[in-house]
């Protein structure tokens, strides 16, 4: 194969998915913004799971299932997409070259632990990270990573490693690309669809478990973990909260400001001023969640397991809870006029 390069213009972004499908929609000419595309494709979500454990420790998510933003971006705005994953390497391979060669910029799943150009603090084994290949030199391949603010190379035999990862989610190669672009895009409705996604899944979900239920219900498992736990286990379950909500794609408080971000671009839009005062609410409720992982580093850094200070936590989420709840219910009515 002679030297590829799509010339595929690299925007940094906040987070890895909601980045990669704004930066491919902006290579097919269509301007979307990443907050645009996080909202449109209803990626806040909120989870608590103690039952699914994560190394031993129970799962807590704050966005929807890897691909899902996409898949919902895509379809949302009728805009034709494949995404596939491969039971072999040699196929996934060959499927990649082959998509190269006719100028198709591909994103991908990969995991962040085999990804030698990101420093080794934040390589870690997370099999959900999102890039873009555009292009191969050798036996290289050309890396639009979102979370970083240039482009880069991975060999083949790390992105294998990093395609085909073991763990949960288990990439399994998978990859999705764009395959063409409408004459005319109905932006307002595609908002419209992702604000009653997402409204309804932070409130209407009846498991509480979920959304912002969810929420109150892990403030609720908090409060439980000193007189439950050692201080070891005490103080590494809540270090995976803080660590899912602030290293594993962007989390609590970012999730918030992203989430408002798209409130606000969706007020100029569609005209609607409303939508501008809940994006200040959200923003003020993000600080919440960045309050929340401060006091928690606190707790782990000084190894404390006070009960009292775990109340303190679990008071911050509870009021967390209530508010989105009330916030999310407010835009579940929203109408297009």
């Amino acid at each position: 194969m002679n030297e590829i390069n799509i010339p595929f213009q690299h925007h940094q972004s906040a987070h890895c998915e909601s980045g990669v499908t704004s930066n491919l929609l902006y290579h097919y000419g269509l301007k979307v913004s990443e907050p645009l595309a996080f909202g449109i494709g209803s990626g806040l979500f909120f989870a608590h799971i103690p039952f699914i454990k994560v190394n031993g420790i129970p799962a807590t998510t704050y966005r929807v299932w890897p691909g899902q933003i996409f898949k919902k971006c895509m379809s949302r705005l009728d805009i034709s997409y494949t995404m596939k994953s491969f039971r072999t390497e040699k196929d996934a391979f060959d499927t990649l070259d082959q998509l190269l060669e006719q100028q198709i910029p591909v994103g991908m799943l990969t995991s962040v632990f085999y990804l030698p150009y990101l420093p080794q603090a934040f390589r870690f084994r997370f099999n959900a990270h999102n890039i873009v290949v555009f292009g191969k030199v050798g036996n290289s391949y050309l890396v639009s990573d979102p979370v970083m603010d240039y482009t880069t190379t991975i060999s083949k035999e790390d992105l294998t490693f990093a395609r085909f990862a073991k763990g949960v989610p288990e990439p399994n190669g998978k990859i999705y690309y764009i395959n063409k672009i409408p004459s005319q895009i109905n932006i307002e409705s595609a908002i419209f669809k992702g604000i009653k996604q997402t409204s309804s899944w932070m409130t209407k979900i009846v498991i509480p478990i979920f959304g912002a239920k969810g929420i109150s219900y892990l403030a609720n498992k908090l409060i439980q973990y000193p007189n439950k736990y050692d201080q070891r286990k005490t103080i590494q379950y809540l270090g995976n909260i803080i660590r899912m909500q602030e290293e594993i794609g962007t989390g609590g408080a970012g999730f918030r400001f992203m989430y408002a971000a798209f409130l606000q671009e969706a007020s100029k839009i569609l005209n609607r001023t409303e939508l501008s005062d809940t994006s200040k609410r959200l923003t003020a409720i993000g600080d919440l969640w960045r309050n929340f992982a401060y006091e928690s580093g606190k707790i782990c850094k000084q190894r404390t397991t006070e009960l009292a200070t775990f109340n303190e936590l679990a008071a911050l989420l509870k009021d967390i809870s209530k508010q989105e709840l009330k916030l999310f219910n407010e835009l579940l009515k929203f109408k297009l006029k």
